[in-house]
């Protein structure tokens, strides 16, 4: 997701440092983006040095008009990561996150600008899918409300505002489905191809849920439910025992090579 929304924001002309705390992380991201680039230019984009051009590989946060994270699905490790920007960056400068489920509201307690702290949660393929959903905090201030949804659409985005509940909107109805489709599946409903080819067909969606489950992360599916379950107090938003059971033995889904489905390395 980092190296996806780098590319966009990079293509759309802004300058992007890059960095990851993992080792080899953002040389690995920097190659994912070349490749993307490539089949885009195929159809008329930008050319790929380009846009590389403007993205720099950086070993520490650095001064910037914005941060924008998109680190692991955990709020301890996000709350450390705000409080180094806030540290770091020019007061003035908004802190941004990707999260997909955790408040935005605790993220912006832990900094010296909670007006300044937002939900800018993108989607996956980031230079592919149009939606970024804008999540206030309840300090976040109307101005920082407004630099964010002007810059989703000059990034070629759809935003869409929503409120710091648990999950905020996409998850909250997204994370049951694919829980369920799991539940399906270990209670021998049907294979998993039969789940995922009924959901395309007779729901027009692209993708089915645990192949889309497989692409999000067993994991990261796992982590938003259980925000969401922690959350709201309700056991319909308990992960699925199969989906715990995958995660355990390191069956994460496209990026462990295997998850409901196997993929070739």
């Amino acid at each position: 997701m980092g190296a996806g929304i780098a590319q966009v924001v990079a293509a759309s002309g802004r300058r992007v440092s890059l960095h990851d705390a993992a080792p080899g992380a953002v040389e690995r991201g920097l190659t994912g983006i070349r490749r993307s680039l490539e089949k885009l230019a195929e159809k008329g984009g930008a050319q790929p040095d380009e846009v590389l051009a403007r993205i720099s590989a950086v070993d520490e946060l650095v001064p910037a008009e914005l941060m924008l994270e998109a680190v692991v699905e955990d709020a301890a490790v996000k709350e450390e990561l705000f409080r180094r920007a806030d540290a770091l960056l020019p007061p003035e400068a908004i802190l941004a996150s990707n999260t997909s489920s955790i408040p935005i509201t605790s993220l912006a307690a832990v900094t010296g600008r909670p007006e300044r702290v937002i939900g800018m949660h993108f989607f996956n393929p980031v230079p592919v899918l149009k939606l970024v959903e804008v999540i206030r905090a309840v300090q976040t201030s109307d101005e920082t409300a407004a630099a964010i949804v002007a810059l989703a659409e000059d990034l070629g985005k759809v935003p869409a505002e929503a409120n710091d509940f648990p999950g905020f909107v996409s998850n909250r109805i997204l994370m049951p489905f694919l829980n369920e489709a799991a539940y399906a599946l270990m209670e021998g409903v049907a294979e998993a191809e039969a789940i995922d080819t009924i959901a395309k067909l007779g729901f027009a969606h692209p993708l089915g849920p645990l192949a889309l489950a497989d692409l999000i992360g067993l994991d990261t599916c796992v982590a938003i439910m259980e925000v969401l379950h922690d959350g709201l107090g309700d056991p319909k938003y308990a992960p699925c025992p199969l989906l715990r059971q995958y995660v355990a033995a390191g069956r994460l889904g496209r990026k462990s090579g295997r998850g409901f489905y196997e993929y070739a390395a």
